[in-house]
């Protein structure tokens, strides 16, 4: 299926958000007639979702070790290094791609503009409210689970007749709440209506599930939708799981109802990339220094323990780590060894099995990305899959919340993450008897005990490059079972010896000093240790 290539709209979108007022008079005297002043919220939507933010190779992946910048520059290596408060080099990654800042505008002041123009023709514009509706609350999610309290009742206020530039933090738990409010809501007014293209119902500038202007059908992409809302109902009622187990029921029974889940890999929602629109996660890694980049021991030893069939695309071994742009040199999952934990570019060199120097210039002979295939330029961004939602319903099934076979669920889930990577460049499909031997091994297979260890290790390899939720499904599930990280000062006993969310801004601390102070107090404090309201021991 042919997908939009939205970077276009990148650009105007920003141009318009960025649009400040000015005196009275002024405007009209010196506007350029060429300035775009009005834009189709559509857009908006499609540019959203072209920088939804997952996560972060150095924030999130780094906590779970999957993935590590070995090279110490002191507080701005953070996460890797246990630094409880650092700098925001890693603490305004989520900010700004959220909020906006750093020259960013961000997707949730997208959504919230885009929301504001479409309700100005509620009934033309009814599938494309419930579509916004339904993003901007995945994204505020994702938020959440990142810093714990943020703002939300009175964010992204300061273009509106209020004016409001100081925003109070809402409780994080207020804020689930709502967005389980507005989840149910979005999913029920969604309208299928005519199979006609090009209609009404139809929004074709979406990116997940729209195929063009004349091509897109309301009759696909709506229920597409609906399932994707429910899967992040299911997503959201297991985050309860430690805290509420009959409100965790509840909400996963929400989830069920109606169009359901998401059904199928056809069901994914992705966003492509291409040879001029590249992927902006692994722009990181690819960039100046990447024999910066490793990936972690404790994921690499989970490949090759299990001879995942997924590994040979995930990673590889360069002679040269710091040219990444040809085919590398071994792919072999027996000859792959991540970066040890607890160690960076200075005292690995101590390590009595250390693996050495590289072979041709900087950096070390551990494992990377295979960035001719998982780690591409053009590499796909999955943000909501079949694989892990076949996997939380594994748990749920498990625990004895839903009907249906654990087993099954579980199965399908490893399947459906195998599935997804011939859409990766330079991969092909990983063949049944492939997968056959690999959940036949008793480490794999679901019967034997340590059921969910097993689910969650899974989703955390199911949801490498998805890094805000293998992070949040960590802390919700303590699995996999991870060794703390014992470089720089250890984390106390009450975070598990891991941290437990990214410390607040620092700019937030002058810009919004009152609502930062009463967030903190909220909370309980502004660093790493600090539990989310569904992350309790």
């Amino acid at each position: 299926m042919k997908k939009l290539n939205s970077i276009k709209f990148l650009f105007a979108a920003t141009a318009v958000l960025a649009f400040g007022s000015c005196d009275k008079g002024f405007v009209e005297k010196n506007q350029s007639p060429y300035q775009q002043t009005s834009i189709d919220p559509a857009i908006l939507l499609s540019t959203a979702q072209r920088n939804v933010s997952t996560g972060s190779w150095e924030v999130e992946s780094t906590i779970v070790q999957q993935f590590v910048n070995v090279f110490d520059g002191g507080v701005t290596s953070g996460f890797q290094f246990n630094l409880i408060g650092g700098a925001d080099t890693y603490n305004v990654l989520r900010w700004n791609q959220m909020f906006s800042g750093g020259g960013q505008v961000g997707t949730i002041r997208m959504l919230d503009r885009a929301l504001d123009l479409a309700k100005a023709e509620p009934i033309q514009r009814n599938n494309l409210i419930q579509m916004i509706r339904i993003l901007r609350a995945m994204n505020y999610m994702i938020l959440v689970d990142t810093y714990g309290d943020v703002p939300y009742s009175e964010a992204n206020k300061a273009y509106s007749a209020t004016n409001n530039t100081t925003p109070k933090y809402d409780k994080a738990a207020d804020i689930y709440t709502d967005l389980y409010k507005e989840l149910k809501e979005a999913r029920a007014a969604l309208v299928v209506g005519t199979t006609a293209t090009n209609s009404t119902n139809a929004v074709p500038f979406d990116i997940f599930f729209g195929t063009g202007y004349l091509t897109t059908q309301a009759s696909v992409q709506i229920p597409k939708w609906q399932r994707f809302a429910g899967s992040l109902l299911l997503r959201m009622g297991m985050r309860y799981s430690k805290i509420d187990a009959n409100k965790a029921q509840t909400i996963i029974a929400d989830a069920l109802s109606g169009a359901g889940v998401i059904a199928s890999n056809a069901d994914n929602v992705m966003v492509p990339f291409n040879s001029t629109d590249n992927n902006p996660l692994n722009g990181g890694p690819r960039g100046t220094n990447p024999y910066y980049y490793y990936l972690y021991e404790p994921f690499v030893n989970q490949l090759k323990s299990t001879n995942d069939p997924r590994g040979k695309y995930i990673a590889a071994y360069y002679n040269e780590p710091n040219v990444i742009n040809g085919i590398p040199q071994d792919t072999v999952l027996a000859n792959q060894f991540g970066f040890p934990v607890g160690y960076n570019n200075s005292t690995i060199l101590t390590k009595s099995d250390f693996k050495g120097n590289a072979q041709k210039g900087a950096g070390f002979r551990y494992s990377q990305l295979n960035y001719f295939v998982f780690g591409s330029n053009t590499a796909p961004i999955f943000v909501c899959t079949y694989s892990q939602t076949q996997l939380l319903l594994a748990e749920a099934a498990f625990r004895g919340w839903v009907t249906g076979s654990a087993e099954t669920f579980y199965n399908n889930g490893i399947r459906a993450s195998m599935d997804e990577y011939p859409l990766y460049p330079n991969a092909a499909a990983i063949p049944a008897n492939a997968y056959n031997a690999y959940i036949a091994q008793p480490s794999v297979a679901f019967t034997g005990g340590n059921e969910l260890q097993k689910i969650n290790t899974q989703y955390w390899l199911a949801s490498l490059g998805n890094q805000a939720e293998a992070f949040a499904n960590f802390r919700r599930s303590g699995y996999p079972a991870l060794t703390p990280n014992p470089m720089g000062t250890p984390l106390p006993a009450s975070t598990g010896g891991f941290a437990r969310r990214v410390p607040y801004p620092l700019i937030e601390r002058s810009v919004n000093q009152a609502s930062y102070q009463a967030a903190v107090a909220s909370m309980g404090g502004d660093d790493v240790t600090q539990r989310l309201f569904w992350d309790k021991q």
